[in-house]
């Protein structure tokens, strides 16, 4: 049979057909899975080549479903600042946006990319302007991504003219790529989004089909907007808006009413769970229980880097579970397998690409991750449930090799498409120049 074998030492599929496999087979050809299941079921007779993986564990590429890749630039600049509130976004970030410049984009969304293959991240969301710049670099990455143009219009007509045009420029620069998809990504519906621009922004999601990446429900401003001018709640508006008829990636949904619940369950909306922003930023966390009680589609994201830091989402599902124990004050709240699916197929489902990615089985892409069991953090075998241990128990940094679409990204804890040592280089260079804008802002 042609195609690459991977001989692990254990194979956890997220599909509840196939289930944990110790040891598992798994044999792709080109970017395509086309067996997964115990050595007997998938020998390894007449293969093309034979991966030994038998200290490892091999699972789905994690989905980062919401991120804001040039960021890295800005890391460490936001401490004791909630970029949640309309002063940190505003003196914060924005002056730092303000001093920043389209040449210190690429070097910046590298380091992002380099970190998030190197903690086995293999799809992401992002959300930002600079796309033209952004999406060479991720290209290269071999990532997969759903790239959303920022839009902040502020109810400015000559911003709304601007922001519409690039994101209609960017999104007809797409053709039919294999892991690259264009969004449409209004900042905020309602707070820095009009609802002229609104209109417009859904008619450029019909006419591209695609979906729309916001934030959503951060504080309760939207509600507030709603509630004062319309009377009703910033999802009912969504719905008379016709905006949940698209999908909908909102970011951090902290204070959404529970009435709302059912209208977005039955919507192809998905809530990010952003956990550590929000703590670094001193905003509750998500009502992740009664959301997914509910039926709402979940995932997770690390969002920003300014004072989130960190683009592992091994260490985000960490912090999710335990925040929402905190929050509950009931321990296995969200058991680990939930959690873990939120990192994998609630993003896939998030991104549109349900039967693509998010778990291995036949037919699937080969976007996949492989963990050193040899490394600190396992417990005994047979004594740790295997969703446990990787919820709780070990870090991005027992990733060994990262897979998307066939392609090795790492290998070996090695890179093969990023230089991340100059890339972090050049950041270095471009903050120096960011900073002494920043003195004659």
């Amino acid at each position: 049979m042609p195609g690459t074998l991977i001989k692990a030492g254990t194979v956890l599929t997220m599909d509840d057909q196939r289930g944990i496999l110790s040891p598992g087979h798994l044999l792709f050809d080109g970017a395509e899975i086309i067996a997964v299941g115990t050595p007997e079921d998938v020998p390894q007779d007449d293969v093309d080549q034979v991966i030994d993986f038998s200290d490892r564990l091999v699972m789905p590429g994690l989905v980062n479903a919401h991120a804001h890749t040039p960021m890295s630039l800005f890391r460490g600049l936001a401490e004791g600042i909630s970029l949640f509130t309309m002063d940190g976004f505003i003196n914060c970030l924005r002056r730092l946006e303000a001093a920043a410049d389209s040449s210190m984009v690429p070097a910046a969304v590298e380091v992002s990319c380099a970190e998030m293959i190197r903690t086995g991240t293999t799809c992401f969301a992002d959300q930002y302007f600079y796309m033209r710049d952004i999406y060479p670099v991720v290209d290269r990455s071999g990532l997969r991504a759903a790239l959303a143009y920022g839009i902040v219009e502020l109810g400015n007509e000559d911003s709304r003219k601007r922001e519409i045009r690039s994101v209609t420029e960017f999104l007809e620069s797409f053709s039919n790529h294999p892991r690259i998809k264009g969004w449409v990504g209004p900042h905020a519906f309602f707070v820095d989004n009009s609802e002229e621009v609104i209109a417009l922004e859904l008619e450029l999601a019909r006419r591209f089909d695609t979906g729309l990446h916001i934030h959503f429900a951060t504080s309760s401003e939207e509600e507030d907007y709603c509630q004062a001018k319309f009377g009703i709640s910033a999802v009912e508006r969504m719905k008379q808006l016709g905006i949940l008829e698209f999908p909908i990636l909102a970011a951090h949904a902290i204070t959404v009413p529970e009435s709302g619940y059912s209208t977005l369950a039955e919507s192809p909306f998905t809530a990010v769970i952003c956990a550590s922003s929000s703590m670094r930023s001193g905003f509750p966390a998500a009502p992740v229980k009664a959301m997914r009680d509910a039926g709402i589609n979940l995932a997770l994201g690390t969002d920003n880097v300014a004072n989130a830091n960190s683009y592992d989402l091994f260490r985000e599902m960490d912090i999710a579970a335990k925040l929402q124990v905190y929050r509950e004050s009931e321990p296995g709240v969200i058991p680990a397998k939930a959690i873990l699916e939120m990192a994998t197929l609630g993003g896939a489902k998030a991104l549109g690409w349900e039967d693509k990615i998010g778990s291995l089985a036949p037919g699937k892409l080969a976007d996949l991750i492989a963990l050193d069991l040899t490394d600190i953090g396992w417990g005994p075998k047979g004594a740790q449930d295997i969703y446990t241990a990787i919820v709780y128990a070990i870090s991005g940094m027992h990733v060994t090799d990262v897979m998307a679409d066939g392609k090795w990204l790492l290998q070996d804890k090695k890179w093969t498409t990023m230089d991340y040592s100059g890339a972090a280089s050049q950041m270095d260079a471009d903050y120096l120049r960011l900073n002494n804008n920043l003195e004659n802002l």
